[in-house]
């Protein structure tokens, strides 16, 4: 079995939606700081909660904000 890494694409998307982080930020209800956490991928995890609100504002599908890749060895 590989080893998986999950990359954030949320910067991607935004671009997609011509959005800036502070747009989500505020429509979200969660901070530019945390959008930026995230963006970075460097978060350890994220609520179901916030990732359907920020589905629903990009109206998009978790699996076009996040993808599982081989981990690099």
């Amino acid at each position: 079995m590989k080893d998986l890494e999950i990359v954030v694409r949320l910067d991607v998307v935004l671009a997609l939606r011509k959005m800036k982080s502070r747009d989500l930020a505020l429509a979200v209800g969660i901070t530019e700081q945390n959008i930026s956490l995230l963006k970075s991928g460097k978060v350890k995890g994220i609520r179901f909660e916030t990732l359907a609100k920020i589905c629903a504002v990009l109206e998009c599908q978790p699996g076009d904000l996040l993808e599982a890749l081989p981990t690099e060895t």
